[in-house]
């Protein structure tokens, strides 16, 4: 078996093109146009390219971005007044914090700054807590982006037996809990966990965001399977892996994931629809959030 690539870029583009759609319709209907606003605190070169990436696809889809720089000096006081000044801001529809922050900062205090209807990463914890009960305002980006890319590949979920490991904050939890919404059957595992690939071996859908390069391998994977690759790892000489043995684990699936090409071209992506949503509600546009059918 050699599994079918489930292509990220391609899907993504296209969630781009309706994006693109979108923004003009609202600007023709209603004269507003979608504001984000980016905030980096300190000189990480990883962060420099992942804001420079955001800020990128918001021009590509007509997204008016501002992106705030602090250094590593400037205190959590001035960049929370600064969310708390934007939150008020009806310019701006959307405000993203790009992680890490230097620790000295308290991540929870910068985070709980931002407006729950602004938070287009949905790390506030409204959003997070919305999670639990279905009705959250901003799905968080990566998982939101992972359920489109099952749904476009035509992957059933309702039944299913899914498979989460890691278990962060920004990916893991609620990436079991959106799954859990869809019905299917899902155990997460962590770095704790014993014996994993005893876990793995069980899921119809696995998806890896453990941040370790080639955690996942063949054995460990049922035939058949859908997997979903979301770590990204540089390896010392300079290649892109994800976290699963990609030439083993391909051969085993029926569906997968590349690193690079497969759920970060999504993350990105949906920041925009998040964004735009929010910009629809500002406006009082009718069914304003994005459906993930529409998508």
């Amino acid at each position: 078996m050699t599994a079918k690539i489930i292509d990220g870029k391609s899907i993504a583009a296209n969630v781009r093109h309706n994006c693109r759609s979108r923004v003009e319709l609202l600007k023709r209907s209603s004269g507003i146009t979608p504001g984000l606003a980016v905030f980096m605190v300190g000189e990480d070169p990883a962060s420099a390219v992942y804001v420079r990436k955001k800020i990128q696809a918001c021009a590509d889809v007509g997204i008016q971005s501002h992106k705030f720089l602090f250094s590593h000096s400037d205190t959590q006081d001035v960049v929370i007044d600064k969310i708390r000044e934007l939150s008020a801001d009806p310019r701006i529809h959307g405000i993203l914090v790009q992680l890490p922050l230097p620790k000295h900062f308290d991540l929870k205090a910068v985070l709980g700054a931002i407006d729950q209807e602004k938070d287009i990463d949905g790390f506030h914890l409204y959003n997070v807590g919305g999670l639990v009960v279905g009705s959250t305002v901003f799905p968080p980006c990566t998982p939101y982006g992972v359920m489109l890319l099952l749904d476009n590949s035509g992957v059933e979920i309702a039944g299913r037996n899914a498979v989460v490991v890691g278990a962060s904050n920004i990916v893991g939890k609620p990436m079991a809990l959106m799954l859990m919404q869809r019905e299917a059957t899902v155990s997460v595992c962590h770095a704790k966990t014993r014996d994993l690939a005893q876990f793995t071996i069980l899921a119809d859908i696995l998806i890896v965001a453990a941040g370790c390069p080639n955690l996942i391998t063949g054995p460990m994977v049922k035939s058949g399977a859908v997997v979903i690759d979301v770590g990204i790892n540089r390896l010392p000489n300079g290649q892109l892996v994800g976290d699963c043995d990609f030439e083993a684990v391909s051969k085993r699936a029926s569906m997968i994931t590349p690193v690079p090409g497969g759920v970060g071209p999504m993350t990105v992506t949906m920041l925009l629809v998040n964004t735009i949503s929010s910009a629809m509600r500002s406006a009082n546009v009718a069914n304003a959030d994005f459906a993930l059918a529409d998508l």
